[in-house]
C-alpha cells in the first residue's frame, strides 16, 4: 500500500486514553488467555489496572469486560475478525483521542515501561502518528504496546479496507517514533513477554514465584 503523505499531529490531540486489546481468539493456547490468572489476577484485570495507573480513562476493546469482573466501558469492534488492528481502529474513531493501546497477554508489563512510552510520546515528531517500543537487535516494532494518534485514523481504516492489518505496515518507520530497548537485557526485554502457547503461560507462572 502506498501510503499518502501523513497529516500534521498536533502537540496534543486531548487526554490519552488507555485501551485494552482483549479480542484475541487465544486458538495458539487453547482456552481463553485473559481469564488466566497469573498474580493472583486475570490477565484482563491486571492489565485494565495497569493502564488506570498511568492514564485517566480505561476501555476494552473486543471483549465484554463485565463476565469477567472489570467495570470499564466495552468497546466492540467496528470490523470484525481484523485482530489489533480493527480493535485500535475502533477506540480511535469512538474517541477521537490518542489511545494507548496494550495487549492483555502482557503479564510482567511494568508501570515505568508504560510512563517512558508516554514521555516519549511528548517528545514525537510532528508527523509520528504511533510511538512504540523497537528491539536494538532486530528492529521489530512492539506494536501491541504503543501510543496511536487520533489522526491516523483514516490510515487505518484504508489499510484494513485493503486487508492490511499488520500494524507496523500500516503504520511505517517513517511516521512512527521509537524507545528502543535492547532484548539482551532481561529487565527490559521481560516486560514484552507475551503468552501464546501453553508452555508460554507455565513459564510466566515459573517467572512469577522467582520475581
Amino acid at each position: 500500500m502506498n501510503a499518502s503523505p501523513p497529516p500534521a499531529v498536533p502537540p496534543e490531540s486531548g487526554p490519552v486514553l488507555g485501551v485494552v486489546l482483549a479480542g484475541g481468539r487465544s486458538t495458539r493456547l487453547g482456552r481463553d488467555k485473559v481469564a488466566e490468572v497469573i498474580g493472583g489476577r486475570s490477565l484482563l484485570a491486571a492489565t485494565v489496572e495497569l493502564l488506570a495507573r498511568v492514564v485517566d480513562e480505561v476501555a476494552v476493546s473486543g471483549r465484554d469486560p463485565a463476565p469477567f469482573g472489570v467495570a470499564v466501558p466495552w468497546l466492540p469492534d467496528v470490523v470484525a475478525d481484523t485482530g489489533p488492528a480493527g480493535g485500535i481502529l475502533t477506540a480511535l474513531e469512538a474517541y477521537g483521542r490518542p489511545i494507548l493501546a496494550v495487549s492483555c497477554d502482557l503479564p510482567f508489563l511494568r508501570q515505568d515501561t508504560l510512563t517512558a512510552l508516554l514521555a516519549a510520546r511528548r517528545r514525537r515528531p510532528t508527523t509520528a502518528l504511533l510511538t512504540t517500543y523497537r528491539r536494538t537487535d532486530t528492529g521489530y516494532v512492539e506494536s501491541l504496546v504503543g501510543v496511536y494518534e487520533p489522526a491516523g485514523a483514516p490510515i487505518l481504516r484504508r489499510a484494513i479496507e485493503n486487508g492490511l492489518y499488520r500494524l507496523s505496515a500500516v503504520f511505517p518507520e517513517t511516521i512512527r517514533h521509537h524507545l528502543d530497548y535492547d532484548p539482551a537485557d532481561p529487565e527490559a526485554a521481560k516486560p514484552f513477554f507475551n503468552i501464546n502457547y501453553p508452555r508460554d503461560l507455565e513459564l510466566a507462572r515459573e517467572m512469577e514465584l522467582v520475581s
